[in-house]
């Protein structure tokens, strides 16, 4: 094994916490890499090695040419987590799946005072949740995997000032919604990451988070 090969299982690489976990990484990401490094030539080695490890953790090609990033997305990105300022999730399968992180990571969906915001107002406890973030003084960076009620209540409080995203991973999935949601983010001054039309997901925000966790190191 190469000195490069130990550091990168040192680290984690993609995961990868054993000797056979990181050789099947490797072997991989040499895959991913075949099969999309044509399409992502354009975008700069951090932002690749985003879309790669979305790529490898879904095993969908179609990911290189559906992910857009604002061109201030990684540095702002990164700047937030070398500070270990919070991440905020939408659900808790997309916290669970975050690793590495010296930083807290926050999830208000099962919090008593998101249901009963939710039910008070007549909003999703997604949207609710965010709402009570805001109210704790959340700052850093928004990882939305599942939710677009979750992605359009972060636009509109980033829009007032009450809620300091210092940037947002809006890839919520699904046919209601959820396009819409993540064109709205596209078109505000957050420093984004999306997923263009009804694809994205956990997995999708769990890859992209961890990558630039790995990166921040």
């Amino acid at each position: 094994m190469s000195k490069q090969e130990k550091s990168q299982l040192k680290n984690n690489f993609m995961g990868a916490s054993t000797k056979q976990g990181h050789e099947i990484a490797v072997e991989s990401r040499k895959i991913v890499k075949s099969l999309i490094d044509h399409k992502i030539s354009n975008l700069r080695p951090e932002e690749r090695s985003i879309v790669e490890r979305i790529v490898h953790s879904t095993a969908d090609p179609e990911y290189a040419e559906l992910i857009k990033m604002s061109s201030d997305f990684v540095f702002k990105s990164l700047e937030s987590i070398k500070n270990n300022e919070d991440i905020l999730t939408d659900i808790n399968m997309v916290k669970t799946g975050i690793n590495n992180y010296s930083g807290e990571i926050k999830c208000y969906i099962n919090h008593y005072e998101t249901k009963e915001l939710a039910r008070k107002e007549e909003i999703t406890r997604a949207a609710a949740a965010i709402q009570i973030a805001a109210s704790e003084g959340f700052e850093g960076v928004v990882v939305i995997g599942n939710s677009p009620t979750a992605l359009f209540e972060v636009i509109k409080l980033k829009k007032n000032n009450q809620l300091r995203a210092k940037s947002v991973i809006g890839v919520p999935v699904g046919f209601v919604a959820a396009s819409e949601a993540k064109e709205a983010l596209e078109k505000t001054d957050i420093p984004y990451l999306i997923t263009k039309g009804p694809k994205g997901g956990t997995p999708v925000a769990v890859a992209a988070i961890n990558s630039l966790i790995n990166k921040g190191k």
